[in-house]
């Protein structure tokens, strides 16, 4: 079993640096894009919320690629990635699940509002900065947005004694319908989940 986890991880060393042949990570005339190697060097070195290295490493190469027809720039990309990554270990919520929520809600637009008034990636309303004493914060700035769209979701969660369902239709506002959750799940399932 050591031996199959040494291959695993040496595997996604070379593929992070470019060495694998038609890897993800090379351009079409077949070089590697130096910048997405440095950046990916970078954000899997400060691996705050992630077991180790190996671990950062492995998340950051499989989800970018799987961003990258939303977000096309790689430092923007790996550094939304890390923050997502951060903010829903923090609230003890999977990143993969807070991936789904912000494709359904924003489809990764941190600038979005919807009808209704919410902002930013998970659309938050922005009542709930008056309600905490922080008016003056900025729900379009993604930390701030991920880091309450992440406790909101976390806490419907709990109410719900861990049922998802019901917790993401109370955090969409839209408790007795199936419509949103089962958007959510589509994207977990088709997009977000790691097997």
């Amino acid at each position: 079993m050591q031996h199959a986890s040494s291959i695993i991880r040496a595997t996604t060393l070379l593929f992070i640096s470019g060495l694998l042949p038609g890897s993800a990570l090379a351009a079409d005339n077949g070089h590697v894009d130096p910048e997405l190697r440095r950046l990916l060097q970078e954000a899997v070195t400060d691996n705050d919320s992630f077991e180790d290295r190996f671990d950062a490493e492995v998340w950051l190469v499989d989800m970018s690629q799987r961003l990258e027809s939303r977000i096309p720039d790689p430092r923007k990309r790996l550094n939304l990635l890390k923050q997502i990554h951060y903010e829903a270990k923090r609230a003890g919520l999977w990143p993969e699940l807070v991936l789904a929520v912000i494709e359904v809600e924003s489809n990764f637009d941190h600038f979005a509002i919807s009808s209704a008034g919410a902002m930013g990636l998970m659309q938050v309303m922005p009542f709930w900065l008056d309600e905490i004493g922080q008016p003056g914060d900025n729900l379009f700035d993604i930390r701030t947005n991920l880091r309450m769209g992440c406790t909101i979701l976390k806490y419907y969660l709990d109410k719900e004694n861990g049922n998802l369902t019901p917790a993401l239709a109370r955090y969409n506002g839209s408790y007795g319908s199936h419509r949103y959750t089962t958007k959510i799940y589509s994207a977990l399932d088709n997009r977000w989940r790691r097997y």
